[in-house]
């Protein structure tokens, strides 16, 4: 076994907008169903009774309306407002590639139109 990457390897990194993006309510980015996940408390995340439960429209009008949950995919690692130290670090790191993700929430507006920034 060797223990060194093939001459050519591309070392890189990959994100998911739901996970690292942040910014969930600017730049036009309309709601998305990640945006009303509510933190779990690490004492309960054994019971895994509230999933696969339906939700209902009330359920996401509360979820986008409320103001003191905590909802930790509508901050993510906040990219959106640290992209450029982000990609220094991946630089830092030695990344040759990066895969990022985009919210389609984001791509189409509120309005359902395609955003063009």
């Amino acid at each position: 076994m060797t223990k060194q990457f093939p001459k050519g390897f591309l070392w890189g990194g990959a994100t998911a907008a739901n996970q690292y993006e942040g910014g969930w309510n600017l730049g036009g980015r309309g709601p998305a169903t990640s945006d009303t996940y509510i933190a779990v408390d690490p004492d309960k995340r054994k019971d895994m009774s509230h999933f696969g439960k339906p939700v209902s429209r009330a359920d996401v009008e509360f979820a986008l309306a409320d103001q003191e949950g905590l909802y930790p995919k509508r901050w993510g690692s906040d990219f959106y407002h640290r992209y450029k130290e982000d990609i220094a670090l991946f630089a830092e790191m030695g990344f040759k590639t990066f895969r990022l993700s985009i919210a389609w929430s984001r791509i189409f507006s509120k309005r359902r139109r395609v955003r063009t920034e």
